[in-house]
């Protein structure tokens, strides 16, 4: 079953493209990033159309955003609920290798709130900034 089935999303080349080269990497890239990665299969997508398609598949499910307000944005290919580490240094997040089990609440837990989902981000320096501060 293919995204168009499962999450009820047509893709368009421009969005095969960003979400094909988005699942080639584990590196969380950034809009900037994947858009240098588009370029190099469509020299002539703008940094607009990647900017809108990303923000386009990350609200209907298909890829992760990454990162809290006055973060930089990241996106993830996988886009099952799983939780990260964010270097508080340089930005660069990585998937946690380890099973959460996330908390499920109830109808007056969630006080109204709809389409709910847990973000776990773990933060702190990662080996190469704790390398260079020493």
């Amino acid at each position: 079953m293919d995204i168009e089935e499962k999450k009820g999303v047509r893709l368009s080349r421009q969005r095969e493209a960003i979400l094909a080269e988005l699942c080639k990497v584990k590196t969380h890239p950034t809009a900037d990033e994947v858009y240098d990665m588009v370029r190099k299969i469509m020299p002539r997508i703008s940094l607009g159309t990647v900017y809108r398609n990303l923000d386009f598949l990350s609200s209907r499910g298909v890829v992760l955003r990454i990162g809290g307000a006055g973060t930089q944005k990241r996106f993830d290919g996988n886009p099952m609920p799983h939780p990260h580490l964010r270097c508080s240094v340089c930005g660069r997040v990585d998937d946690l290798e380890h099973p959460l089990a996330l908390p499920e609440l109830s109808a007056e837990q969630s006080m109204g709130y709809g389409n709910l989902r847990c973000d776990v981000e773990f933060v702190g320096v990662c080996p190469m900034c704790a390398g260079e501060k020493m």
